[in-house]
Order: structure tokens, then C-alpha cells, then sequence
């Protein structure tokens, strides 16, 4: 016999009468504390990036890019993952000798194209797409288009495109997505807010810095212990 698995709010009592309940994974307990909901996808961007979005069906993606997990409340979460995400802007900023203050407004000073000067960001090889040993590349330098303010919008928009074709694999699988959640210290810059929405094609909320995971297995625990 298969053991009996509890649902997000279930719970059991063992021997000694202690209430015993299931828990979340990290991204299940952020997508919970931020409250998302249907048709919204949460885009966090930290050392890694992920993608994930709340749906009302499982989704069976043969090609291995969406990872199909259990939301914490009872929904399902398709998830994509990414290696490079704030580390790009990490690594830019240190060539350029500039703090992510000045990196933004670098950024925002260039146009949306970086004037064709493009960063495929993967510093650090790729989970997605699945290229572990590929390496970072600059192209399209040409003598008008190398500027500290290019590289800049180059390095925000290589890092957010990696994140964006999450996005593309989720709708591939026709997950409903209306608005996108930033999070996670990258989400902090604000030229990544205001180059976003152009890059993930939806538009973006960026909500107050938060433990979104620690508030989410809180809403979790509030849910079991309010449940019969």
C-alpha cells in the first residue's frame, strides 16, 4: 500500500499527540508569502534566478526545462531555473568600478538594444538552457556601440532575456500569465524594474522587500492550525 500523503493543510497526530504537518519547499513558501496567485508568475532574481507560476493543472514538459512541483496551497507549481542572475550585474559592476547604484543609472542612460552590444550571460554555464560548460559572450562591439552605458543595459537585459525564455517555456505549456512578481535582491535595481516589463513581455510588480519564505510557511502553519 502507498502511505497516505497530506494535502498542504492536513495534518496527523503521532504518538505523543504533537500536530504534525506537511511543509514547502523555498520557492512554494515565496510564492505563498508574496500571494501569488493565478495568472502570476514570480520572477526572483538572486545569486540563481527562478520563474514559477501558479497554475490549476500539472504540467508535463518532456524536454526537462519546467520542473514540476506542488504549490503550498493545494495548486501546482511550474518552476524554471536559471545559474545566472544577479551575479551578471555582480560581475559588470565590478569591471566597470561602478557600485549597482551607478550601474542602473548607466543603464538607463542607454537605449533599449544597448545600440546591438548583447551579453549572453552565462558566466557560470547554464541550467537553462542545459549548457554546462558554456561560457559568457559579448558581441556586436562595434566602436559606437562599446560604452560603459551599453555594457551596462547589456548585462541587465542578457541577464533578464535568461529569465524571460522561463517565461516563453511556461507559455509553451499554456500556463495563464498576466503579471509578473520581481523579487529577490536583483529586483531591487532599478533599471531591472523598468527594463522588465519590455523583456518579459507582461507587466511587473515589485513588492516591498520581504522573507516571502518565512511568510509563507507562517500563511502555511496558519492554514493547518485554522483547518478541521
Amino acid at each position: 500500500m502507498a502511505p497516505r500523503v497530506l494535502g498542504p493543510s492536513d495534518s496527523v497526530t503521532d504518538a505523543e499527540d504533537r500536530r504534525v504537518a506537511p511543509g514547502a519547499g523555498d520557492n512554494a513558501g515565496a510564492a505563498l508569502g508574496v500571494g501569488a496567485g493565478l495568472g502570476d508568475v514570480v520572477v526572483s532574481i538572486g545569486t540563481s534566478g527562478t520563474v514559477f507560476a501558479v497554475s490549476e493543472r500539472p504540467v508535463h514538459d518532456s524536454t526537462g526545462t519546467i520542473a514540476g512541483f506542488a504549490d503550498a496551497a493545494g495548486r501546482f507549481l511550474p518552476l524554471v531555473a536559471t545559474l545566472n542572475a544577479a551575479r551578471v550585474l555582480d560581475v559588470v559592476a565590478r569591471l566597470l568600478g561602478v557600485d549597482h547604484d551607478e550601474l542602473s543609472r548607466l543603464a538607463l542612460t542607454a537605449s533599449s538594444g544597448a545600440d546591438g552590444l548583447t551579453l549572453q550571460p552565462y558566466f557560470e554555464g547554464e541550467r537553462t538552457p542545459n549548457l554546462p560548460d558554456a561560457t559568457a559572450t559579448l558581441s556586436g562591439m562595434t566602436l559606437a556601440s562599446t560604452t560603459r552605458e551599453n555594457l551596462a543595459r547589456a548585462a541587465i537585459e542578457g541577464m533578464l532575456s535568461g529569465l524571460g525564455a522561463g517565461l516563453d517555456a511556461l507559455r509553451e505549456q499554456e500556463v495563464p500569465l498576466e503579471r509578473a512578481l520581481l523579487i529577490g535582491g536583483g529586483a531591487q535595481s532599478q533599471a531591472v524594474r523598468e527594463i522588465a516589463p519590455a523583456v518579459l513581455g507582461i507587466p511587473v510588480e515589485v513588492p516591498a522587500p520581504a522573507e516571502y519564505v518565512a511568510l509563507g510557511a507562517a500563511r502555511q502553519a496558519a492554514s493547518v492550525l485554522t483547518s478541521r
